[in-house]
């Protein structure tokens, strides 16, 4: 898909699914399983706005090999087979080893590429500028920018993006996990008429900012509930907030449920302050339901853990009784 067209598809409004990777007892990467998922996505969204993007943080991008990460890339864009746009993340600390990805993603199909701010050491605004612009001058496909300080301790601010936005003709919309919401209005009201920016924490945060203008949202709910994501997602950007009211308050026992296993297996080893995230439990919960609902959600690779049986138990009657989803047939 061309950068503009995909530019388009996402300034209409879509649901980014970040997949989650699914890992075996002994950690080897499941294939079949990422297959078997990755199917399933594409028929329960038919005639949806659905964005697959494997290997992003969801999908533990950090703890995959390089040649785990481009087979993992290849089997989602052969089995999509041009009938959703895959993004998968092709993201690197380092400008050189990032483009290297990025074009090996374009060379074997994707519509574009997911690129989160590089991480370890810290750049200047002008070395951070010039990263995103030798990757996007340098490939045909589109490029997902990925502003989260969460997992890379920097952040991209409004006149660094616009600079970009300005320069380049590729950047096909801005993936923003800012929690300060005044700063992602500043996103909107700065480049959010040329480039769509989705909401990138998820459907609480898209509930809760969508009328200010975010045009999708990413999901790592939607590799289990993709109907309930679709539904929020409509009924945000149509502005119907009572029906967004009503999908939030579905959702609260399986929000709460996560936030009880943060603190349970806790404490966080993040030395960032509170409102940045401070646990990732929320994937094995993820992965848990998953395996529940006859999908092949698996394990999570160290230094992440998995759920406890006692826990996945209480999980178990969350996902059934309360956000009512049933097994996979």
């Amino acid at each position: 898909m061309e950068p503009s067209k995909l530019r388009e598809f996402f300034m209409k409004g879509a649901v980014m699914c970040v997949q989650l990777t699914p890992f075996k007892e002994n950690e080897d990467v499941d294939y079949e399983g990422l297959k078997e998922n990755t199917a399933f996505l594409i028929d329960a969204s038919k005639g949806e706005p659905l964005v697959l993007t494997p290997v992003g943080s969801t999908g533990e991008k950090y703890a995959v090999t390089d040649e785990e990460w481009k087979r993992i890339v290849k089997v989602v864009v052969d089995v999509a087979n041009n009938r959703v746009p895959v993004v998968p993340g092709a993201s690197h600390s380092g400008t050189r080893v990032a483009l290297e990805r990025a074009r090996y993603a374009q060379d074997v199909g994707a519509d574009g590429v997911m690129i989160v701010l590089p991480y370890y050491h810290v750049p200047e605004e002008e070395g951070l500028y010039l990263h995103y612009k030798r990757i996007a001058d340098a490939l045909d496909i589109g490029v997902v920018l990925y502003n989260n300080p969460d997992v890379s301790k920097i952040y991209m601010m409004p006149h660094v993006l616009k600079r970009l936005i300005d320069t380049t003709d590729n950047i096909v919309a801005v993936k923003e996990n800012t929690p300060f919401i005044p700063t992602l209005y500043e996103h909107i009201k700065t480049v959010g008429d040329r480039v769509p920016i989705l909401q990138g924490r998820g459907e609480w945060w898209f509930a809760a900012t969508v009328f200010l203008g975010v045009r999708g949202y990413i999901s790592g709910y939607a590799n289990f509930m993709p109907r309930i994501c679709f539904d929020l997602l409509k009924a945000g950007l149509s502005g119907d907030y009572n029906r967004v009211k009503e999908i939030m308050r579905k959702l609260d026992p399986y929000e709460e449920f996560i936030a009880r296993m943060c603190r349970k297996y806790g404490p966080s080893t993040t030395i960032l302050p509170y409102p940045y995230i401070s646990s990732y439990m929320v994937y094995a919960v993820m992965k848990a339901t998953m395996d529940m609902l006859g999908l092949r959600g698996g394990h999570m690779r160290l230094p992440l853990l998995d759920l406890k049986e006692e826990d996945k138990r209480e999980l178990e009657k969350i996902v059934f009784e309360k956000l009512g989803l049933k097994k996979m047939k």
